[in-house]
């Protein structure tokens, strides 16, 4: 089991969106003080598109930018980076300004932006870009969390009552755990416990158990053990707030879906298709990852190709 078995940027997206004041009160306190939470807020995702049209970003990077009201009256945009894969990045810090002078440029409002680091280098801390030239000079600075941080302060997020708490646990615990599938196990059976313990309502409880099981991939024979577990914390605590099992098998049975649509379509195209790529798709249980290699499979030109595709995606799994 390795990090690229892990799809972090999709759960990272959600929790964001649906958590996006505690984000910002727990990343960010300044920030989250200065906005006017009484008036709505609205992420504008499509900007993305306009800012860097031509760039393919990958799975690598989370980026929202959110329309925000400030307490002083003013309307601000509040642009989000959230580095989730945890690989240094040379070109940070010039993405980063980049996305903030576009941003204002295009509509001439004032640009929060705002950077988590996932990444394993304690020394790596990007939080300025400028450049200077002929006695002109250009600079921006913004406000970074670092994940590994939290590390050294996990008591503090044992004891947090933000969603964020549980949901960094859940990210550092993933990476320690990427070549220990037993004790991710053990950690995620602990951080699900601890959803009921913190008191959280029904709502918040369903929302980050879907976070905890999203990006703590296990191998099939723990998956089961974990259901097994769970289902029975449940009955013992007499808290059906997670219906689990059965939205874990209507997973199961939509992964099984598009994987014999993968097939299908691939049989279809080219007749027999090779066993080395049957057993490849079949030991594939992430929904997203299938969903990529349909709309592959419609259009590659043979199987050597989806083949690669399938090296190339799934390496060190």
């Amino acid at each position: 089991m390795t990090e690229q078995s892990t799809d972090y940027d999709s759960p990272w997206k959600e929790v964001i969106e649906l958590y996006f004041p505690r984000f910002l009160e727990f990343f960010f306190t300044q920030a989250y003080t200065e906005i006017d939470w009484t008036r709505p807020y609205e992420f504008l995702d499509n900007e993305l598109q306009q800012l860097e049209p031509d760039a393919e970003i990958g799975r690598r990077l989370v980026n929202k930018v959110a329309k925000v009201w400030l307490l002083d009256g003013e309307e601000a945009w509040v642009l989000v980076h959230v580095e989730v894969q945890g690989q240094y990045d040379s070109q940070f810090a010039e993405r980063m300004y980049t996305y903030n002078y576009r941003l204002f440029d295009r509509h001439k409002k004032r640009v929060i932006s705002l950077a988590v680091l996932a990444d394993e280098q304690a020394n790596w801390r990007p939080n300025s870009y400028s450049y200077q030239l002929g006695g002109c000079r250009v600079s921006l600075e913004f406000p970074i969390a670092k994940l590994l941080d939290y590390e050294a302060t996990w008591e503090t997020l044992e004891q947090a009552t933000n969603p964020f708490g549980i949901i960094v646990m859940a990210h550092l615990k993933t990476k320690a755990t990427q070549r220990n599938p037993e004790s991710r196990l053990q950690w995620k059976l602990s951080l699900v416990r601890r959803l009921f313990e913190r008191g959280y309502s029904r709502e918040d409880i369903q929302e980050l158990f879907r976070f905890i099981d999203w990006i703590m991939v296990l191998p099939r024979e723990l998956a089961l053990s974990f259901k097994t577990e769970v289902r029975s914390y449940e009955e013992v605590q007499r808290m059906r707030y997670v219906t689990s099992i059965e939205r874990l098998a209507k997973e199961e049975g939509k992964e099984e879906g598009i994987r014999e649509s993968v097939l299908d379509v691939l049989d279809t195209r080219f007749g027999e298709v090779p066993t080395s790529i049957v057993e490849a798709i079949n030991r594939i249980d992430q929904p997203s990852l299938l969903k990529t290699l349909l709309k592959r499979a419609i259009a590659i030109p043979s199987t050597t190709e989806f083949q690669q595709l399938l090296d190339n995606l799934t390496s060190g799994e």
